[in-house]
């Protein structure tokens, strides 16, 4: 083997080199020899109205939320202080004051 990567964007294993680039033939992208590693899949989480949301924000409930296997209902309005983002479908972990901890759809709520 030649020792050179792989292409990142394509992944072909006909790469070579050009001064201090790498250069792919299949799809003809160039990086830099000294390029730092991708992070990959990382995650975005979005509120209602298309903010980016991230851990230790404020949001707001914007529809009125029932809580499963109770009878009480997070209000339109509430605020949620130090929100925490999780995998799943219900993708903010928080506290609400008066119910306790709760998981919540970013879909429900917008940044305060």
């Amino acid at each position: 083997m030649s020792g050179l990567p792989e292409c990142p964007q394509c992944g072909s294993k006909y790469t070579y080199k050009v001064t201090d680039m790498y250069v792919c033939p299949d799809c003809s992208y160039e990086w830099a020899k000294d390029a730092p590693a991708e992070e990959e899949d990382t995650r975005v989480v979005r509120d209602s109205n298309g903010n980016v949301l991230q851990d230790g924000d404020t949001v707001t409930v914007i529809k009125d939320l029932k809580v499963k296997g109770s009878s009480s209902v997070v209000k339109v309005g509430t605020k949620v202080r130090n929100i925490r983002l999780v995998e799943g479908d219900h993708d903010i972990d928080c506290k609400i004051d008066g119910i306790g901890a709760m998981q919540l759809k970013s879909a429900f709520v917008r940044k305060a």
